[in-house]
């Protein structure tokens, strides 16, 4: 009897199914601000001060008060020097103040004109400018005014993002805590790098791409190996795996082949839906749950995705499908990239029924250059490539043609 073949998904139906079915980690952490880079806010970052505190210098030059300078080339006798850090004591009237960056605004100055635009003399100096009120002054609460969101909860904090947080005063973060993913193989053909390949065998590069993924996204990662074709090994291996974890990740035998024994091994573990995605590369995805053992701390069930095992696929499809899945685990509100529209300089005859996502690189033109090898088993097109076209179905490319291009620094970062 043959197995009926699973209906074809679009890509935004199996993400409205998989993001559907999971529910963000209830625990949070706190850490150093030190520490937030790549983790999920889990509570909005409100500005415990002004920024900036009080008014201050924009540049190097002369803090003084506008209507003390009718005209060009006005000289001004000097009558304090205000470094940053310190305070400078009210301006008198028909003198200038010689400032630097950072430092506060004298009372009573409403202007500073750079240093470029004046011309320093014996004691005094010569304003070679008209300056208007408020030129060259940073205002107190311009960019922050205090208990101001600076950081919105679901926020994935950039280097920028902790600099923003330490601006506002915040020594430390309420975070999600690191989803936690197990991570094997399975295929009999695997061999690890450094040992030596048998006839038929292949190296393993998915386990190095995928756990790289995975900490890229701030989870913990627990590298399971490579697991037999073995029924049984396969289902040991995932009862290992929902031990603690939150999610487990696998690698090749998604399909219903007779040496492909993930999909029994899993329903006999939990559950399991098999989904035919249209997309390529990619296509076969698995998405259900193991139980997890009695006595294991978290209670319930752990979450299983089974990727592809060509390793084009394997790493396209988690970019669509487990990245969204992890971000949403740890609370982010952004799970999608941001595509632009650019100018392809190729010609791509040669459609396909289902969406394809095609290695590219920008060029020195403005347009996109495409990978002359669009296999799902060519690894190279990876790291030539800086970012993805993403095609619609049956939608031939001519050279000049406007396509829809997601840098990989988007979805690698």
């Amino acid at each position: 009897m043959n197995t009926p073949r699973p209906s074809m998904l679009t890509l935004d139906e199996a993400l409205s199914r998989l993001l559907g079915a999971v529910s963000p980690l209830a625990e949070t952490e706190i850490v150093s601000t030190f520490d937030g880079l790549g983790r999920v806010l889990a509570q909005e970052v409100r500005s415990l001060v002004d920024v900036p505190s009080a008014d201050n210098s924009a540049m190097d030059g002369y803090a003084l008060r506008s209507a003390d300078v009718p005209a060009s080339g006005t000289v001004l006798p000097i009558s304090q020097r205000i470094p940053a850090g310190t305070v400078g004591a009210p301006l008198q009237a028909g003198t200038a103040a010689r400032i630097f960056t950072g430092a506060l605004v004298p009372d009573g100055a409403d202007a500073v004109v750079m240093q470029e635009q004046c011309e320093a003399l014996d004691g005094s100096v010569r304003i070679n400018t008209e300056p208007k009120p408020g030129t060259a002054i940073r205002r107190r609460g311009e960019d922050l005014s205090r208990d101001d969101v600076a950081l919105p909860r679901g926020l994935r904090l950039t280097a920028q993002a902790l600099g923003l947080a330490a601006t506002a005063g915040a020594a430390t973060l309420a975070v999600a805590r690191r989803p936690r993913v197990a991570l094997f193989s399975t295929g009999d053909e695997l061999a690890m790098p450094g040992e030596p390949l048998k006839p038929g065998a292949i190296y393993n590069s998915n386990r190095f791409t995928l756990r790289a993924l995975i900490q890229a996204l701030g989870c913990e990662c627990t590298d399971l190996g490579i697991v037999p074709d073995q029924l049984e090994a396969t289902r040991d291996a995932l009862r290992r795996a929902a031990q603690g974890h939150d999610l487990i990740v696998t690698s090749g035998g998604v399909s219903v082949g007779e040496e492909d024994h993930l999909k029994p091994a899993v329903q006999a573990e939990g559950a399991l839906d098999l989904w035919q995605m249209a997309i390529k590369p990619g296509k076969p995805l698995a998405f259900g749950s193991v139980r997890r053992a009695e006595g294991d701390e978290s209670t319930g069930k752990a979450w299983f995705v089974g990727l592809p095992g060509n390793p084009v696929s394997s790493f396209v499809t988690f970019l669509l499908a487990v990245r969204p899945l992890l971000l949403k685990l740890q609370g982010a509100t952004a799970l999608q990239p941001v595509g632009v529209p650019m100018r392809a300089d190729f010609d791509w005859p040669r459609a396909d029924k289902r969406r394809e996502f095609l290695r590219a690189r920008r060029n020195e033109r403005g347009g996109l250059d495409l990978f002359t090898n669009q296999g799902s088993g060519v690894l190279t097109s990876t790291v030539w490539a800086d970012g993805l076209i993403d095609n619609p179905p049956d939608t031939p490319i001519r050279a000049g043609d406007t396509v829809r291009f997601i840098a990989l620094a988007e979805w690698v970062a």
